[in-house]
């Protein structure tokens, strides 16, 4: 990273925490290109029926999310939300669903939670571009509410997929919805935070949970706590 002292002390100050730590800031690597060869045109993703993705790449992947029709989300999306970043990041953010504001752009954690997300990762080290961001759906549910279990479980084969693509050393899960699919539990964030879990078959990936950068807006005074679940995940070895 090349901000200077002061950039750094503001973002820290807008976590509410006084220290830094540094980090080198890593390339953003490619990313997937354009697929050139011509293909048929194949058809959506049914109503009920997700799409076998566990030997999909890349490309396969995100033009099959951009289909799917699995759940009733499709119906007011203006478009579907893949996930942004580095592809072989040592960082995976897990958020929960795209709102308002994500669904125009198509990029997850824009707006004002995801400045604040990017403060965070800031603070800890990192550059946006230096981790990948996806969301527990693609699709933006209606008025932003929370996921229902059957769309989450429409979209769990897609979110798989782009976690066994990335190999992260580290997924940090953010807000409730991310953390309790992830880890298939009904435990609230509180309780959840300050302790190593592991996604998927032994050995699994670390998981850590904090709070939703929205949640964060709503009650600043959580973001110490934040700040301390970015130094666990930094012990856990994924730096």
């Amino acid at each position: 990273m090349n901000n200077d002292r002061g950039d750094k002390l503001a973002l820290l100050h807008d976590l509410g925490v006084r220290v830094w730590l540094s980090r080198s800031g890593q390339a953003d690597p490619a990313a997937t290109a354009k697929g050139h060869d011509r293909a048929p045109a194949e058809e959506p993703v049914r109503q009920g029926s997700p799409a076998d993705s566990t030997a999909m790449d890349w490309a396969q992947l995100e033009k099959t999310v951009a289909r799917c029709h699995a759940c009733d989300l499709h119906r007011g999306r203006t478009q579907t939300v893949f996930g942004t970043g580095d592809r072989q990041a040592r960082w995976m953010i897990v958020g929960e669903a795209p709102g308002a504001e994500e669904d125009r752009r198509g990029e997850p954690f824009v707006g004002r939670a995801g400045q604040l997300l990017n403060a965070m990762l800031q603070a800890a080290g990192f550059r946006r571009p230096d981790v990948y961001i996806a969301n527990i759906v693609k699709c933006r549910p209606p008025d932003n509410r929370d996921p229902r279990p059957d769309e989450a479980a429409s979209c769990s084969g897609y979110l798989d997929r782009q976690i066994a693509l990335v190999e992260p050393q580290l997924i940090l899960a953010v807000g409730r919805v991310a953390a309790q699919r992830l880890l298939k539990c009904e435990t609230p964030v509180g309780r959840l935070r300050g302790r190593l879990h592991r996604y998927g078959e032994s050995p699994g990936v670390p998981v850590v949970v904090t709070y939703h950068p929205a949640y964060l807006l709503r009650s600043p005074r959580e973001k110490q706590k934040v700040w301390q679940d970015l130094l666990f995940a930094l012990e856990q070895g994924g730096t």
